[in-house]
């Protein structure tokens, strides 16, 4: 693809980036095949190629964003479905990251789209105002009844449509919360690592047992694990929603707190559960390249970041000799499959588990979650939470697994045809189960043996 950016604006790292992007573009057009807004919508902006095209245009010329490039920017799900058809490697990730940022620096949304932003900015990543938010979400839904509904097929989002899409997503209880952060748990038998978990923030108030479940799986496995002091969100909530400087404040003071760690009794890696994380974490080397101060430090730690089933899949497991033939759905996280090119790991530990693990067709679209995107962009999610439920249900499961609470919570909101809902569980809840932890939580109800692979 031609730009015509200036000298002058190839002066900012940022620009000479996205020129470098938009350079690689061929206008083939195979990303729009596998772009979940182009396939339900069909409207060539929808796609990575129109976007690319709007972002380009806004950058190039300097122009402030207009409600129509806002539209289509904020529908994009960030899945990088797109980056995976690539065949010319655009790194369509940074470009949109980019063009977010100067949506939120440049475009002046409306004063209760502004509220709902602000509001999902500040409470997700505290995991103390989250859990208080989610109490109060219960509270309130009862009464959702009372909101207006928006017509039939309306795909731009009313606040009301908004508010019912954050009540649907409250649970109707709450798990007690896990342990806390400056822990250390040791090594059962000979110590052969030391690893750093990240403790999340929506994960931990919504479904501490999946860190536990790692824990357990970890430290049974002679890794010593511990949940530093300190650590906050990574920043993916509020990057992926243009807030820049809120995203690199999170970035810098996790490093700071995983480095000193490191420093100290020694990292072997910094273990996620959350894929989402994971490919934010492991995008902090480029996302401050251009801090002298956390440049190198940033490409240390993202070094160190790996998702659960890498880490495990270079461990000597002892897995289970006996198979219990149950049918695992394996529902591929955009952020594991498409953001860290890890596909086939998380399939092979569980079917080395015992289980019988099944594809979900069409698995490279979206379920629809996408961090805040089934809140701001509720009637696409709901079409793609719709599609992604029917595609688990061809294969029958017994259960469904994931690697990432956000994908989790949005398939467990949806029943099958028949109105039975899937048990969703984390990957590494099932991997603990089947090497003699405890069955997860949203199976327990189902299973007449305590522990798979037990004699």
């Amino acid at each position: 693809m031609k730009t015509e950016f200036s000298l002058a604006q190839l002066a900012d790292p940022d620009i000479q980036e996205a020129d470098k992007i938009l350079r690689k573009c061929v206008h083939c057009g195979f990303c729009t095949a596998t772009c979940p807004t182009y396939v339900l919508l069909g409207d060539e902006l929808d796609s990575p190629r129109g976007r690319i095209y709007l972002i380009k245009d806004m950058l190039e010329n300097d122009r402030p964003p207009t409600g129509d490039v806002v539209k289509h920017i904020d529908r994009c799900l960030s899945c990088l479905s797109c980056m995976t058809t690539c065949p010319s490697g655009v790194n369509y990730m940074h470009l949109v990251d980019q063009g977010r940022v100067k949506i939120e620096k440049e475009y002046s949304r409306p004063i209760l789209e502004r509220v709902v932003r602000a509001m999902l900015a500040t409470v997700l990543p505290r995991p103390g105002l989250f859990r208080a938010g989610m109490i109060a979400a219960r509270f309130a839904k009862p009464f959702v009844f009372l909101l207006p509904k928006s017509s039939p097929g309306r795909v731009t989002p009313t606040l009301f449509d908004r508010i019912r899409a954050m009540l649907a997503l409250a649970p109707a209880t709450l798990p007690a919360s896990g342990p806390s952060a400056g822990r250390t748990f040791p090594a059962e038998g000979r110590k052969r690592g030391r690893v750093a978990l990240l403790q999340g923030c929506a994960q931990q108030v919504l479904s501490p047992e999946i860190n536990q479940a790692a824990i357990r799986l970890l430290t049974r496995n002679g890794i010593e694990v511990v949940l530093v002091a300190e650590e906050q969100c990574c920043g993916s909530l509020t990057h992926h929603m243009g807030l820049e400087d809120d995203a690199l404040r999170r970035a810098r003071a996790n490093i700071d707190v995983w480095t000193k760690e490191a420093d100290g009794r020694g990292l072997d890696a910094i273990i996620v559960t959350t894929s989402g994380c994971g490919t934010t974490i492991k995008d902090y080397g480029y996302m401050l390249r251009e801090d002298r101060a956390y440049a190198e430090k940033a490409q240390r730690v993202s070094a160190l970041a790996k998702d659960v089933t890498e880490f495990v899949a270079g461990l000597d497991v002892t897995w289970p000799s006996d198979r219990k033939n149950l049918v695992v759905a394996y529902h591929s996280a955009c952020s594991l499959q498409h953001g860290q090119k890890i596909t086939q790991l998380p399939k092979e530990l569980l079917s080395k588990s015992g289980f019988v693990v099944k594809d979900v067709p069409e698995s490279h679209l979206c379920c629809g979650s996408a961090g805040t995107y089934n809140i701001l962009q509720p009637d696409i999610a709901a079409r793609l939470r719709e599609r992604k439920i029917a595609n688990i249900a061809s294969t029958s499961p017994d259960i469904v697994a994931a690697g990432n609470i956000g994908c989790m919570v949005q398939i467990g909101l949806s029943s099958n045809a028949d109105g039975k809902f899937f048990p969703v569980a984390h990957t590494v809840e099932l991997l603990d189960w089947a090497t003699g932890g405890p069955p997860p939580e949203s199976f327990r109800g189902s299973m007449k043996s305590p522990r798979v692979g037990s004699a």
